[in-house]
């Protein structure tokens, strides 16, 4: 599923300006692409099966490769910390990052034992703490999770980071909690199947999976306090704001309180600023017709997508918002 092995340059500079041009003659139509493309098959490290993830990687994926006639295809993955994982070993070109998990990898801590040489593209859109009880539940607060069976996420995913953080903040034991540790599709079907009591989960909204059980098994979403949220704040890096899940998505009756992470796309530091700024040129330029499929991806902004701090704007990606500017 990989694009290439661990350690192995993902990308080939075409190096002779007459092997460019005729490249391009070929290619028909895809003029603008940039020399640093090679003929390998790319990839975008997205998510499992029923999230935000997957469904904004595909239709990406489909994007890219009609503007750019370049072989690139989504593919699933644990989640963030995973993405970033295969982004900084060449094994995907792009990938999407939880802004806390990115600070981290940049960082060389929590689930990073060294500092990644991973840079960001752009910032896409917030994503929102959903932890989801069926609606007949007899668990109200989250302090209610101690000696339950539920899901904080599967291993190697920014869920799993979040869970852990939110559940300590509220004082509540994770090893007295009995973790499946299942990604967001098997965390539906063992919710729908009464195997689990609830599950964690960190995505844009609506979140497809989530909406459709939403309409075969009523649920309810969990509160996460304010205070929680600012003491993870103060004990990590700031990438969290207190935040609202409104009235109607899946079913409620009355908006509830969470907390949301700003979502990054992400890519390797040693990409060329040629692919990154034409990823970009094909992000913005089809984001209305992406936003058909992924609602969230309407809420791409040209003003505020070069804010992904604490983790460093890739040079191409510089270069391009200078260039929309002039």
């Amino acid at each position: 599923m990989t694009t290439a092995s661990r350690g192995r340059p993902l990308y080939r500079r075409i190096a002779v300006a007459a092997a460019t041009a005729v490249l391009l003659a070929a290619l028909g139509g895809c003029g603008t692409k940039a020399a640093d493309w090679s003929d390998d098959r790319y990839a975008i490290a997205g998510g499992g099966h029923d999230g935000v993830y997957d469904a904004y990687g595909t239709q990406l994926a489909a994007e890219l490769a009609s503007a750019l006639d370049v072989r690139v295809a989504a593919v699933e993955s644990a989640g963030s910390v995973d993405n970033l994982l295969r982004v900084s070993a060449g094994d995907a070109l792009i990938g999407f990052a939880q802004g806390d998990a990115a600070a981290d990898a940049v960082a060389g801590t929590g689930a990073f034992a060294e500092p990644l040489p991973v840079r960001a593209i752009a910032r896409l859109y917030d994503e929102y703490l959903h932890v989801v009880v069926r609606r007949d539940s007899d668990i109200d607060d989250l302090t209610d999770l101690e000696g339950r069976t539920v899901s904080l996420g599967a291993e190697n995913s920014g869920v799993n980071v979040i869970a852990a953080r939110v559940l300590d903040a509220a004082n509540v034991d994770i090893a007295a909690v009995r973790d499946r540790q299942l990604d967001l599709a098997a965390s539906i079907r063992a919710l729908e199947a009464a195997e689990i009591e609830g599950f964690f989960w960190v995505g844009g909204i609506p979140t497809p999976g989530i909406a459709a059980l939403a309409e075969a098994t009523p649920v309810r979403v969990l509160p996460v306090e304010q205070s929680w949220v600012n003491e993870v704040n103060e004990r990590y890096s700031h990438a969290y704001r207190p935040s609202d899940l409104p009235v109607g998505l899946y079913g409620l009756e009355e908006s509830e309180s969470t907390m949301a992470v700003p979502n990054y796309l992400v890519t390797a530091e040693t990409t060329p600023a040629g692919v990154v700024k034409d990823v970009l040129g094909v992000l913005f330029d089809s984001r209305a017709r992406i936003a058909e499929h992924v609602p969230a991806a309407a809420l791409l902004d040209r003003t505020q997508a070069i804010f992904t701090g604490p983790v460093p704007l890739h040079p191409g990606a510089t270069e391009y918002h200078r260039e929309q500017r002039d």
